[in-house]
């Protein structure tokens, strides 16, 4: 329809519906201009409870089935950094170009570098910690924010947390080389400190874009910061962890997320029950993937 009137009424609908998705609602409407009635029907914002099994993690397998993965990232809203919209690659009945998905993000790292979010609040940084992992990772670990060895090295989750990460990802039968770590901010914040609500809105667009072209099939954020960032509550971890919930790269398109904890948590409360609840999270991701559940093996040392 080329009625500038309806198009002045469908620019004023997506405007809406962004202004919702930043005051916190969890979905926003879908908009069809063959069938209005559509506005009042909700998304499902939860995945199926048994998800048809996938092979297990191999790029040049194709995948048979998934989960909420998207077949197009739409233009992202205004909120996202200056650029060239990303397209996803569809996973079903093929594998991703990791070629192309890597130029893409090695691209919105020398966006990010040269526009310098950071630059409007406070930092303790000497590097950017953009990122690393397979572009086409079928999974992705969020963290909050890079911690002094982070920053030192320029690499995500390094130190005693990295080192806890990496056995968590082995135990679940995968390798940091098989999927992708990165944070909501790039750099360094003052002491340590958890970011601010202003900060982490200036930077999550570009953490949005990264996912967005990776095209994961599943999203673990590590810590409370990081899944209030995504999911935009104020939810305890308590309430949050062992429970899916979605990610919005753009209106109708989610990715599964499950809230975990933090390794440097699990650390600082290294008990039994600590270690069961995220060990239980990490399988329902394995799960969620279509690989077999992994046997957890009790440590020597207790």
């Amino acid at each position: 329809m080329d009625d500038p009137g309806f198009q002045r009424l469908q620019r004023l609908v997506r405007q809406h519906a962004e202004t919702s998705r930043l005051l916190g609602v969890d979905f926003v409407p879908a908009f069809s201009r063959q069938a209005p009635a559509s506005l009042h029907a909700q998304p499902t914002l939860l995945p199926p409870k048994t998800p048809t099994p996938v092979p297990p993690l191999t790029p040049e397998v194709p995948k048979q089935a998934q989960v909420a993965a998207p077949t197009r990232i739409d233009p992202l809203p205004k909120a996202t950094p200056a650029g060239k919209p990303v397209e996803a690659t569809p996973r079903t009945g093929g594998t991703k170009d990791r070629a192309k998905a890597q130029l893409a993000l090695d691209e919105l790292k020398a966006r990010y570098e040269h526009e310098a979010p950071h630059k409007q609040f406070v930092t303790a940084h000497t590097r950017i910690v953009f990122g690393e992992g397979d572009p086409i990772a079928r999974v992705v670990f969020v963290g909050e924010a890079p911690g002094e060895e982070e920053d030192r090295t320029g690499r995500p989750f390094v130190g005693r947390s990295g080192e806890l990460l990496t056995k968590m990802l082995v135990a679940m039968g995968l390798a940091r080389e098989q999927v992708y770590i990165c944070n909501v901010m790039k750099t360094r914040p003052p002491d340590n400190a958890t970011p601010t609500a202003t900060e982490i809105a200036i930077c999550e667009p570009y953490l949005r874009e990264q996912i967005g072209i990776i095209a994961p099939e599943a999203i673990v954020t590590l810590g409370l910061p990081a899944a209030r960032a995504l999911l935009h509550t104020q939810e305890s971890m308590t309430k949050m962890r062992g429970r899916w919930r979605t990610y919005e790269l753009s209106p109708g398109v989610v990715v599964p997320l499950m809230p975990t904890f933090h390794p440097a948590y699990v650390l600082r409360n290294y008990t039994e029950e600590t270690r069961g609840q995220v060990w239980s999270d990490l399988c329902d991701v394995v799960e969620k993937l279509g690989m077999p559940r992994p046997v957890r093996a009790k440590p020597a040392n207790g």
